[in-house]
């Protein structure tokens, strides 16, 4: 599945190599302070620096290293922490804030290009009842079940996400009505398969017509959410598409 970019912040490599660059200021000013030393005794400032290249060596050596890995420290712990804060911790999904950021920009992009976009919401059948029964431990259980079901019936350039409490929300881009409704039997189908006992899942699915703006982005969740409820009416375990 597709989890789209994390932020348009620099990866850790581009911030080794940044400091890598930045390290080069240690010789320079080393060059600066023996310049300012020649011309005050009159020395020669290339037999100066002839003397010194194991000097100058050393210090661009170490610096180089030394800015180069804290740079890339710092892009990976940047990293994780954006990750952190676009991720469910109990699913591993995206959580919504990250879903509803890729559903403005696919709506946008399928828009431009004339493509459909297909937006499936998934709802736990019953988790109340099985927390209830069974304490939570149990009911975070089959959410992550359910979590593994969306990301074994999803296809590549699909995005999964954890929309919040018993929900998830799949983006299924350059997908129409049809091809929504067979992804989501495949989600649904997964989530009995993977959970014991059997979860079950309802799911509505509403497709992104190309000729609406991308504004509808909000307009489709409602319809997803809609065709969800008429799933739940009609006795749940079933996919509704609008």
């Amino acid at each position: 599945m597709d989890p789209g970019p994390l932020t348009r912040a620099r990866p850790p490599l581009v911030n080794a190599v940044w400091g890598a660059v930045l390290a080069q200021g240690a010789p320079g000013g080393l060059w600066v302070l023996d310049a300012v030393r020649c011309a005050r005794s009159g020395e020669s400032l290339a037999a100066r620096l002839a003397a010194e290249v194991p000097v100058y060596a050393y210090v661009s050596v170490s610096t180089t290293l030394a800015f180069a890995s804290f740079g890339w420290l710092l892009g990976r712990r940047a990293e994780r922490l954006r990750e952190l804060a676009r991720t469910d911790p109990l699913t591993g999904l995206l959580n919504r804030r990250a879903c509803e950021e890729r559903l403005e920009e696919e709506a946008a992009r399928r828009e431009r290009y004339g493509l459909p976009l297909s937006v499936i919401l998934v709802d736990v059948d019953g988790l109340k009842a099985l927390n209830d029964q069974h304490g939570h431990r149990c009911g975070d259980a089959a959410l992550r079940h359910v979590a593994s079901a969306l990301r074994s019936g999803s296809r590549q350039t699909d995005i999964a996400a954890r929309w919040g409490g018993d929900e998830f929300v799949v983006l299924a881009p350059a997908t129409s009505g049809p091809e929504g409704v067979e992804l989501a039997e495949r989600i649904r189908a997964a989530s009995a398969l993977l959970s014991s006992p059997p979860v079950t899942v309802s799911i509505g699915v509403a497709t992104f017509d190309p000729t609406r703006r991308a504004a509808a982005a909000r307009g489709l969740m409602f319809e997803a959410d809609r065709a969800l409820y008429e799933a739940k009416r009609l006795g749940r375990n079933r996919v509704v598409a609008v």
